[in-house]
């Protein structure tokens, strides 16, 4: 078995901004040279999520929406103890996760026509994301 692990690096502007990494995801698993295998995509961070949707306006509007009214901007115990106000990023973050894997072969992503591999920002602000991407296999 093989590990290779490549990064995928962001500028983002937080709230809620989207990024589609299927594509770049797709070539770190070419340049890897394993055929078969899982990879994990992975955010360095606490106020972001990793999952999957079909990429097109209006479910990317549909998402932003519920987050919106499952978890509020208001004061939050967080925002108490380090004055950011960014409490409802960690909490988004903790229902949608940080990490997802996804299983490859022969060199390519086994997922759906309309399943796109996403990145959503929750912060409140802009920030320099960091997502590792490490693929596992023969």
């Amino acid at each position: 078995m093989s590990v290779k692990t490549a990064y995928i690096e962001l500028d983002t502007k937080g709230e809620c901004e989207m990024h589609d990494l299927t594509s770049q995801i797709q070539e770190h698993i070419k340049a890897s040279g394993i055929g078969d295998g899982i990879v994990s995509v992975s955010l360095i961070g606490s106020t972001g999520g990793i999952s999957t949707i079909e990429f097109e306006d209006g479910l990317r509007r549909d998402i932003k929406e519920l987050l919106d009214r499952l978890v509020p901007k208001w004061y939050y115990h967080h925002d108490a103890a380090w004055g950011d106000s960014n409490a409802h990023a960690h909490l988004r973050s903790t229902l949608m996760g940080t990490s997802q894997s996804f299983p490859f072969k022969e060199g390519k992503l086994l997922t759906g026509t309309w399943q796109q591999i996403v990145f959503i920002d929750f912060d409140n602000r802009p920030r320099q994301r960091k997502i590792v991407v490490q693929m596992m296999g023969e």
